[in-house]
Order: structure tokens, then C-alpha cells, then sequence
């Protein structure tokens, strides 16, 4: 036990650490497809909006041996452009702008690039992501003043290489060889003391935490369907819960994201785990390909290795490429690897297990369930071996009937009622059973 207290501590480290590099970096934007969609904000932030660069055009040109991206901009920014292996992509992060793009833009590819989204990925920081048909280098990047009626430019160019010279353009971080060689030198650092500025005035609050993560975000648009992309929708809902959650005073609340950033999947556990959760509940809104048919209902799913049935499996399989469409590493943490195994994830998935069924039971009083409302797969964003996790789809925007209750808030409201009657539910049985501590 001693051995993982000290490895949540060193995680925690860790977590502070990676988020100030983060803020260090000059980045930024607004996400979305065409007109910006993010929920209302207050009008200090949004008179804050009108001050970031925006970019009114991008475009490809060229052909599969060397591809040209242009940004048009109202403005000069810095940039800074990398690429990344498996699978292809190279990755702009620019400082925070305001994306003013035609609907479907980045959709089409051309030469060596296949697409590209745009969004916000935190905040102050914009990221741009291109999928590669192949292996390409960058063999230029750079920014051009105004001139000649025409505005600045931000210019990427690609160059077609083989394999290893894509790999040898990488830097050491992202070169596939060299990852492990990397991830121990950066172990072998030790994490400073920080336990004498850890001691609180006051004694720390004793309720339990609930993490709610609305999935998606920035870049990462999810599942859309008639103008509404899930990134919207979940965290509209995410927002609604919390607020439900903390009427009651009995419980703290965290949000894994509170706007339309992008959060890494890696970084979505590290939350719940820093903080020693109580209650991981990560929100998302499924759709079904045509071919497929059609489905409805909520569906409610927790971590398994092996998948419940072949939907549930693609689920995860999509859902866990998150990160691949943010442009970070899909590289497990050792952390959680480490710790798997602990008899501690046993009695982890039995109050996951718990919990989803008390939830079914409260959601389909009020809302319309899938026909088969509790699946499991190995859902990354669920793999805390110490945080109770379920992942909840609300409803699949791919049928018209799940979609027009995803956008009101009438159903919204009776939805987040249930959640929270089962959240207080499941804690009252618990805490009746083991006590007040986790």
C-alpha cells in the first residue's frame, strides 16, 4: 500500500508538472466545423474572442509527391510543426485563434494528405492535424507578411520520403525506437518534494469527488449528424450534471473539461486518479454507420477486456483513437500498466459493475434504454484501476428521434435527474457499507 501511495503522489507530480509545460507553450483556437458552435459564453469572453487571429481560409495544393497547406490570417503567429509516426499525421499547434472555415473544410484531402481537422486543444492554444496518405517529411514551414492585397499566410511543405526517412525526421520523443530509451530517462528524474507546500489551513474536505468527463472536445468534433456534433452535446450535459450534483452539497465535483478544449485520453484518468475519485462518469453520444441500420436508446458501458459483443468493440476501438485525432502519442502509461494487475482493480470493476446497474435501473425510468443497455470493452478512458469508471452513451445521433432528445433541454433535464438520483443512490449503499473512506 505504501508503494502506491507513493506512486499516486509521484503521479500527481507529474500531472502539476506536464500541465505548466503545457502552459508554457504558445498555442491556441476555437473548434468547429465551419461556424463556431461552442456553448453561449459570458460577454467578457467573448469580447476576449474578438482579440485572437482568425483564420478565414485553408487549403491544399499540390500533388503526392510534395503538398502545400496554406492558413490564410488576419494576422502574424508563431507555430511550431511536427510530425508523428503510426499512424502518419504532422501536427501545427498555433497560439488560440478563431476558426472562420467553411462548413467541411479539412474533410477533402490532396496529394499527401488525406484530411485535417482544426480546433481548440487548450486553453490559448489552437492545433491543426493532418492524416498522411504515407510517409511525408516537413520540408519547409513558415509564415508571410501581408503583401500584394494578399493577407499572412501560415505555409506548410510536405515532401513524400520512405520509412526510415520519415522515421530519422522525427524528434527523439516521437521516434517509435527511441520511445522506450526516452520514457526512462524521463523516470530517472526524480520529482522534487513538494509535501511542505501541500499542508492544508483547514481539514480537507471528506466528500466524495466525482469526476465528469464530457467526452471529446477541441479538434476531436466526435459523432455529428445535422449540424450537431457530439463534442456539443455531451458537454452541454456534462455542465447540467454537475451543477444537478452539487445542489445537493453531499458531493465535490470536477470536470475533466469545462469548454471546447481537447484533453488526451491519458490525461482524462490522470484527473480522476490525482484527485482520488470516488466516481469516474464519462459522457458520449454513439452513431451508427448506414450500413449498419439503426439503432436507439442509452446504452451504459464498463471496462472489459474482452468486448460484451461486436458494437461495443468498434465503440472502443473509435473512442480510443482520440488521441491519434488530437495528434498525441497513443502510448499506455507505464503508471497504469504497473498497477493493473492489483488486487485493487478487482474491487474497482465490482463497484463499476455496481454503479452501472443502479444507473440503468434510475435511467430507464425516465429515458429511452438501448434494447441491450449494459456492455463492456476495453475502453482506454476507463482503465483508473482505482476509480470506479463507467462510460455512458446517451443516445445515438444517427436516429432522428435519439437526436431531437440530445437537443432538448426538457430531456436533458429529466436525464441529468436520474443520473443524479442514481450517483446518490449508488453512495448511500456504498458508504453504508464501507464506510466513509474509499
Amino acid at each position: 500500500m505504501a508503494n502506491r501511495a507513493n506512486h499516486r503522489v509521484l503521479l500527481g507530480c507529474g500531472l502539476l508538472c506536464a500541465a505548466a509545460l503545457l502552459c508554457a507553450e504558445p498555442m491556441g483556437s476555437e473548434a468547429a466545423e465551419g461556424p463556431q458552435t461552442t456553448p453561449t459564453a459570458p460577454a467578457s469572453e467573448a469580447k476576449a474572442t474578438a482579440d485572437f487571429p482568425v483564420v478565414s481560409d485553408a487549403r491544399l495544393a499540390g500533388d503526392s509527391k510534395q503538398t502545400r497547406f496554406i492558413l490564410d490570417l488576419d494576422k502574424k503567429i508563431d507555430f511550431r510543426a511536427f510530425a508523428l509516426a503510426d499512424p502518419y499525421r504532422v501536427v501545427v499547434d498555433i497560439p488560440q485563434v478563431t476558426f472562420q472555415l467553411a462548413p467541411g473544410t479539412g474533410s477533402a484531402g490532396r496529394g499527401l494528405v488525406k484530411s485535417f481537422r482544426y480546433g481548440l486543444v487548450m486553453p490559448g492554444g489552437s492545433r491543426i492535424v493532418f492524416d498522411l496518405t504515407g510517409p511525408a517529411k516537413i520540408a519547409n514551414s513558415y509564415v508571410l507578411d501581408a503583401a500584394n492585397g494578399q493577407p499572412p499566410r501560415l505555409v506548410l511543405e510536405l515532401e513524400e520520403v520512405d520509412r526510415t526517412g520519415f522515421v530519422q525526421s522525427l524528434a527523439p520523443e516521437n521516434r517509435p525506437e527511441l520511445k522506450p530509451a526516452v520514457a526512462e530517462a524521463n523516470a530517472a528524474v526524480v520529482a522534487p518534494d513538494t509535501t511542505a507546500a501541500l499542508k492544508p489551513s483547514q481539514a480537507p474536505d471528506a466528500r466524495p469527488l466525482i469526476v465528469i468527463d464530457p467526452g471529446h472536445g477541441g479538434v476531436d468534433n466526435g459523432t455529428q449528424s445535422a449540424g450537431e456534433m457530439e463534442k456539443n452535446l455531451v458537454l452541454n450535459f456534462g455542465l447540467a450534471l454537475r451543477d444537478k450534483i452539487e445542489q445537493s452539497g453531499k458531493y465535490r465535483v470536477v470536470m475533466t473539461r469545462t469548454d471546447d478544449t481537447f484533453i488526451p485520453l491519458n490525461d482524462r484518468v490522470k484527473v480522476a486518479r490525482s484527485q482520488s475519485a470516488a466516481l469516474f462518469v464519462s459522457i458520449h453520444a454513439d452513431a451508427l454507420p448506414k450500413h449498419e441500420g439503426d439503432a436507439q436508446g442509452a446504452t451504459i458501458y464498463t471496462l472489459s477486456e474482452k468486448a460484451s459483443d461486436a458494437k461495443a468493440e468498434r465503440l472502443a476501438e473509435a473512442e480510443n483513437k482520440a488521441d491519434a485525432i488530437g495528434g498525441v502519442s497513443l502510448d499506455e502509461p507505464a503508471e497504469v500498466a504497473d498497477i493493473l494487475i492489483d488486487l485493487t482493480q478487482r474491487e474497482t470493476k465490482t463497484f463499476s459493475n455496481r454503479f452501472a446497474r443502479v444507473l440503468m435501473n434510475e435511467m430507464k425510468t425516465t429515458v429511452r434504454m438501448h434494447k441491450h443497455p449494459l456492455k463492456s470493452a476495453g475502453f482506454r478512458v476507463l482503465k483508473a484501476p482505482d476509480v470506479p469508471s463507467v462510460l455512458v452513451e446517451l443516445g445515438y445521433v444517427s436516429n432522428k428521434g435519439d437526436l431531437e432528445h440530445l437537443v432538448s433541454e426538457n430531456w436533458r433535464n429529466k436525464t441529468v435527474g436520474s443520473m443524479a438520483q442514481a450517483i446518490d443512490t449508488f453512495f448511500t449503499k456504498r458508504l453504508a457499507t464501507v464506510g466513509p473512506t474509499k
